[in-house]
Parts: C-alpha cells; structure tokens; sequence
C-alpha cells in the first residue's frame, strides 16, 4: 500500500479513537440517546450534568454515568463521542431492565399476602433488576426464617413480553415449620452451658417456646456469650463455628463451638501521654482490683468516665487505647492517652422551633459562644429546654468542627409543639364527688415562655373561677411577674360550713444568682372570704372545738391581707419522671399585723423531695412534708380553710384515706408527711406506673405528734400525660382501717 494511503487511514483510526475516548475540550455540538424503550430520552437527558454547548469534562462524564446508574432503571449506560464540525456529538447508549407487567404468587401461606406487599417492593410497573430481586428474596427468607421456615426454597420464574415487558412467577415451597429442640456448647470448660444459655434469646422448643430461629437474635445471642465471657476474664474468648444440624424434618440441634482462651486476672493499670489530668485522676475513675478476674465490662464503664472527665474540659477529640500487657494469666494494662485539641464553642445554631423564640430558648442554655466545650453544661441545657414543656423528647444535638483548632459549632433541634389546651372533664374526689372542670391554658404564649389560663371548676360542693398569668423573664430579664383573680364557693360538707372567697395576688421572683437554679418569689394577695355554717346543730355537737366558725359565721365577710415568701431549688433532670436530683420549696406568709386586714396568723411549709435511678429505669422518689399555722395579734385562731386537712391526694395528700379525712375535727396546725414512690416508665416519661407509700399525721399541738400514730396507705397507680395535662389513677390500701380507696387526680402532686 503506498504512503499516502497509510497516512490516511492512521489519521482515520486516531479520530474514530479520539471520539470512543472523548475529545477533552471539545464543544459540544449535540446529545442523544440510543437504546431507551420505556424510559423517554428527555428525561434522560435531564438527568445528565453535560448540556449542548459545554465543553466536554470526563469528570462530567463519569458523574452523568454514575447518577443513571443510581436510578436503577438500565443495565448498562454508555458515553460515546463522535467529532462533529469543530466540536463533537455525545451519544449516551442505555438499556434498560425490564418492566414488570404481571406478578403470580403460588405456595404462599404462612406468609400473608397483605405481609408481602408490606414486605416487598415489587409492583406493577417496577423496573425488574438483579439487585430488587435479591432484596426481595432476602426479605422474604427473613419472614420466613422468623415463622420457623428454615427450609424454604422461593423460586423466581420469568416470562419476557414484548416491548421490554416481563411476567413473573414466585413460587415457595414452604417446607416444613422446624424448631431448635435442642442448644448445645462444645468447648466451654470453664463456664456452665445454663449460664451462656441465660444470654441468649433463642431458647430451645418447650411448651412455653416456640423454637424458632432468628439469624439477627442468634448473632446479638453471639455477642452476649462473648461479652458474658470477657466480663469473666477470657478476654480472647470467641465463637470458633455454629452450626444448625437437623435432627429430623421439624427438629433443629444449636451447635455453637468455643474457644474460650485463658482466664486472666487484673495485674495493674498505668497512664502515658496525658498532659491536662495528672495520672492520679484519671486512675481514680477505676476501681478494678489486682488479683480479681478481668471484667472487661466494667472496664469498658469506668473507661467511659475517663472519657467523660477530658469531655468536661473540652477534649472532645480524645482517644484512650488500653494496651493490654499479657503476663502469664496477669492482664496488665496500660492507657495510651492521645489529649488532641481543646474545643471550644464559636457558634450555636438553634432549629425547629417554629412557635417558640429563639431568644427563649438561649435563656437555658448553660453553654455560650467562646465557652470551652462541657459535656455536663451541654447535657444541663438539653435537660433545662425539655423541661419548659415545649418540646418533643427527641432533643438533638450535634457539633461541626470549623477550623483546624478543633473548634466547633453546636447544632440544636428543639421540635417543638402545642403548648396550649382547650378542655373539659369530670374528676371525682371524696369531697366533692363529682366535678367538672373547663379551662383554657397557653403555656406558651406567642412563643415568649408566658403562661395564661382560664379555668372553671363547678359540681355540687364547688364553684371556682380562676385567672392565672405569668411572665417569667419580664421586659427580658431574669425577674418574674405574675397575678392571678380568683371567685371560689366551697362548701366542706363533711365539716359543716360553706366558704365564699374573691380576690386577687401579685407575684414577683428572681433567680438567686449564688444558689444554682434556685429562685425566690414574693407574693401578695388580699381578699374576702364569708364563712356559713351549713349544719348548726352538727357544730354545736362540738361547740369546743367549732368555736371560731361560730364566731366567723356571725362576722360576715372578713378581709385577708398577706405577703408571702417563696424559696425553691430544682434540681431535676426531668420535670416528668425525674431520675436524679432533688426539688426544695420553703414557703412562708404572714396575714394581717401591719397588713390590716381581719385575720392575724403566719404560716411556714417546708418540702424536700429526692430522686434517685435505683435499677433497670426503676425510679426512687421521697418526700417529705412540713407545715405549721399559728394566730398572734388580734387572732385567737387560725381561718380553718388554713389549717391542714391531710388525706387523699393533693400537696397534703395520704393515699389510701379519704380527702381531708386525717387530724383533728376542724383541721390542724401541724402536719408531717412522708411519700415514697417507686416508678417505671411504661412509655418514655408518658406513661408511668408507680407504687407507693404515703404516711402522716395532723396535730394541734408539737407535743402530740407520734411517728407510731401516722396513718399509712400502700398501692399501686399510673400516671398519664395527655393534651388535657397529666391524669393519674392510684389504687391505695389503707393500712389502718384494712380497706381500698381509689384516688382519681389531675396534675402531680409529688
């Protein structure tokens, strides 16, 4: 062949390569699609980040690839080139799986269909592929596997059709249901099979059992035998094999083969590489002991405290490797400390809080920007948001480093929700027998952490009218400020008189700036009260101890004029099912005197409550009750709807007794109450069940109070926060007359 004719058809072949390998560079003249069936070329063409006119990137190329791919729609995609002018022309050839027409189940039935639509993707119309087919066989298996199926066989048969169509066939020979009858060890010399059988969840066939096996169960089994070793000291324990070997056609024997290594015994624990805490402080964060076996869950626990003590100090990005040092059977460790950078806080982004204010928000924060970051300040502020009550559980919080220091971000989500309500109910108690109750509530209030509320109370004993607001950081600062307006008609049937009240009170607080979360509140209130005996000839039975009703039925009405003081510190984690902490409120009022008005008397009530997370979410709650009244001046005796009425359930209450049924007749001016809780939460902090014990006792006199005299109550109850507030159902054992008393209550008392 001469020269010339060479030289032509080299320049030939490296065109035809330059186009198969893309001419970098080049414009584009021109894309179009090849292959496509079903799926229209310009979504196609959408999808890719090349467009007419660019110039022609591989990286582009690639990426437009890449996203086809990911729409599990075609088999293979392909990119080519052709020069066109001076640019080129992209030629995207695709071919796309089949679409599926039809789907025939046959052999199904211990798997209903309605499971398998919920199970599987598949449908009409979907794009048939090898990976949905493997998804869908696996899911099914799982199902099966999970019924006692484990020699199912599921078969997939396919029909093409025309214009890239296809029918398919699942069929599933179901096979007999089998069951593990029989769990046995082989190689466990050192440990009992009854204690390995104990962590795990598969358990062998019995007439309480079913037998079944389940891989995901049996591999967390797995891990529990393994960790349930290494808490013993076989650190080196594994699972060399398992196995599932039939016994028969329903029958399966567990198999699981161990080597559980030697058994090591703690030797010593020593620190390198720390430079914030001295060796001596983060060895004081454990308490394993030379010569016990190695329990490497305990470890792993006081491990996480070291952890927590560098967290506090902002070394979020610390690692702590235990080398582990083997002496004959002596385990000696020792911390390798790797301190990194000190994070400190530059921002906090704050999101999801669509009703309530940002600025309310950042007021519990304990962390600010240009803070070194604190775990326990962090934990505090997610505690402090959630309970203001505006809020779902499912706080989150996350960080974003944003600078080679190791400095960082904080992200919040505070989803919040309705804080406001709108009801009615009945609610019963001992007294009043049946009471309804309307009321509108705004806990809320245009998302500024003010709280409203209207509230009607009436039934045959009762008429209550209330208004109550409050703002808790009044003009943006720390001051509180509220009032409240209140009309009441009571009558105490079982103490023979009436009580027509209204008036009004004033409140102002402020956080005390050297006492943690604490805050005082000073209140004053003036208003009149008419007292009307409903049964003379019952209070002149008792004409001694009535004297003062007497004498205040003939008065008419009478003005109370009083300041109050109120000192508190709340220290809980959770507001609605506190685990930890305690809650500390110290009230004292002074009525009359200076004040005017007709009654002369001061009152001092003192509680303490403490929390304590005892085992597995069980929660120990204890309190205690202090109250005395007393007249000076002008007053011989105290009003008697001040003095305590204890019984039922309520701030004075003792489940198990009817309300206001325990102390002396015409009420006391000394009380003591303790109550013990132990709770469990059914559902997060919304549902709770408790039990309890109350005890306590009323007295006119300090001299008369006997711990052997208190009236006591046991039981059981639940508590219940819904959209009308927290409802609660206590079922009490009185322990001194030997009968049951129910308890129906709105709100906590604790």
């Amino acid at each position: 062949m001469p020269f010339k004719s060479l030289l032509i058809c080299a320049i030939m072949v490296l065109l035809m390569l330059s186009g198969t390998l893309f001419a970098v560079g080049e414009t584009i003249y021109d894309i179009r699609v090849v292959g496509n069936q079903n799926v229209d070329s310009s979504l196609i063409l959408s999808a890719l980040s090349l467009r007419v006119g660019d110039v022609l990137d591989p990286e582009e190329a690639a990426k437009s690839i890449k996203t086809l791919n990911n729409l599990s729609t075609f088999s293979s995609v392909k990119i080519d080139s052709e020069v066109y002018r001076n640019g080129i022309n992209l030629i995207v050839t695709v071919a796309e799986y089949p679409i599926v027409d039809n789907v025939e189940y046959n052999g199904f039935s211990a798997v209903k269909k309605t499971k398998i639509e919920e199970l599987v993707t598949l449908r009409k119309g979907s794009y048939w592929s090898p990976q949905l087919k493997n998804q869908m066989l696996r899911k099914l298996k799982k199902e099966y596997y999970s019924k006692g199926y484990q020699n199912v066989d599921i078969k997939v048969d396919e029909f093409p059709q025309a214009n890239n169509r296809i029918n398919l066939v699942i069929t599933t020979n179901e096979g007999k249901r089998v069951a593990v009858r029989t769990i046995r060890f082989e190689g466990n010399e050192q440990i009992d099979a009854k204690q390995l059988k104990k962590r795990m969840k598969t358990k062998a066939a019995s007439l309480l059992r079913s037998g079944r096996f389940e891989q995901e169960k049996f591999e967390t089994d797995l891990r529990n035998i393994i960790s349930y070793y290494q808490k013993n000291g076989f650190i080196d324990a594994r699972i060399a094999d398992w196995q599932l070997n039939p016994r028969n056609e329903k029958s399966l024997e567990l198999v699981i083969t161990l080597e559980e290594g030697l058994k090591y015994r703690f030797g010593a624990l020593t620190v390198t590489g720390n430079e914030e805490f001295t060796a001596e402080n983060i060895l004081s964060k454990f308490s394993l002991k030379a010569g016990d076996p190695f329990d490497q869950e305990k470890f792993d626990l006081q491990l996480s405290k070291a952890y927590a003590l560098y967290f506090e100090e902002g070394y979020i990005y610390i690692s702590i490797e235990p080398e582990k040092i083997k002496a004959g059977d002596l385990l000696n460790i020792n911390l390798k400390v790797t301190e990194n950078t000190r994070a400190k806080v530059r921002q906090i982004h704050i999101a999801g809080n669509r009703r309530t204010k940002e600025k309310i928000v950042r007021r519990q924060l304990e962390i600010a920007p240009g803070d070194y970051f604190r775990q326990s300040q962090v934990i505090r502020s997610q505690q402090n948001i959630y309970n203001m009550g505006f809020f779902e559980p499912d706080i989150k919080l996350d960080y974003n480093p944003i600078n080679n220091n190791g400095d960082i971000d904080l992200n919040l989500i505070v989803p919040d929700k309705s804080a406001g309500t709108a009801n009615g109910g009945i609610g019963y108690n001992s007294q009043d027998s049946f009471v309804g109750t309307l009321s509108v509530s705004q806990n809320n209030l245009f998302g500024n952490n003010w709280s409203t509320s209207v509230k009607w109370e009436f039934g045959g004993n009762t008429q209550n009218f209330e208004y109550d607001f409050t703002n808790p950081n009044f003009y943006d600062s720390d001051m509180l400020l509220g009032f409240n307006l209140y009309h009441t008609e009571k009558e105490w049937s079982s103490f023979y008189y009436k009580i027509f009240t209204q008036g009004a009170s004033i409140r102002a607080g402020q956080p005390l700036p050297w006492v943690n979360r604490s805050r005082v509140v000073f209140g004053y209130s003036i208003y009149a009260k008419k007292y009307r005996i409903t049964d003379m000839n019952s209070i002149l039975a008792n004409a001694s101890q009535n004297s003062n009703l007497i004498e205040l039925d003939s008065l008419g009405t009478q003005i109370t004029s009083s300041v109050n003081a109120t000192l508190s510190r709340d220290t809980r984690d959770n507001v609605f099912f506190p685990t930890t902490g305690s809650q500390l409120t110290l009230f004292s009022e002074v009525a009359g005197g200076p004040l005017g008005g007709d009654f002369d008397y001061y009152k001092q009530i003192a509680q303490i409550s403490w929390f304590i997370e005892t085992w597995h979410k069980l929660a120990l709650r204890t309190k205690w009750r202090f109250g005395y009244v007393s007249p000076y001046g002008k007053s011989s005796d105290v009003p008697p709807d001040e003095k305590f009425y204890l019984g039922g359930t309520g701030p004075d209450g003792i489940r198990g007794f009817p309300d206001r049924s325990v102390g002396p007749i015409g009420g006391g001016t000394r009380e003591i109450i303790f109550s013990t809780e132990l709770g469990y939460p059914i559902g997060g902090d919304q549902i709770i069940a408790l039990g309890f014990f109350d005890a306590g006792n009323s007295y006119n006199k300090l001299r008369d109070f006997n711990f052997l005299d208190f009236k006591k109550g046991v039981g059981a109850g639940i508590r219940i926060r819904s959209p009308f507030g927290l409802i609660g159902f206590d079922y009490a054992y009185n322990l001194e007359d030997g009968i049951w008393e129910p308890h129906l209550q709105f709100g906590t008392t604790f």
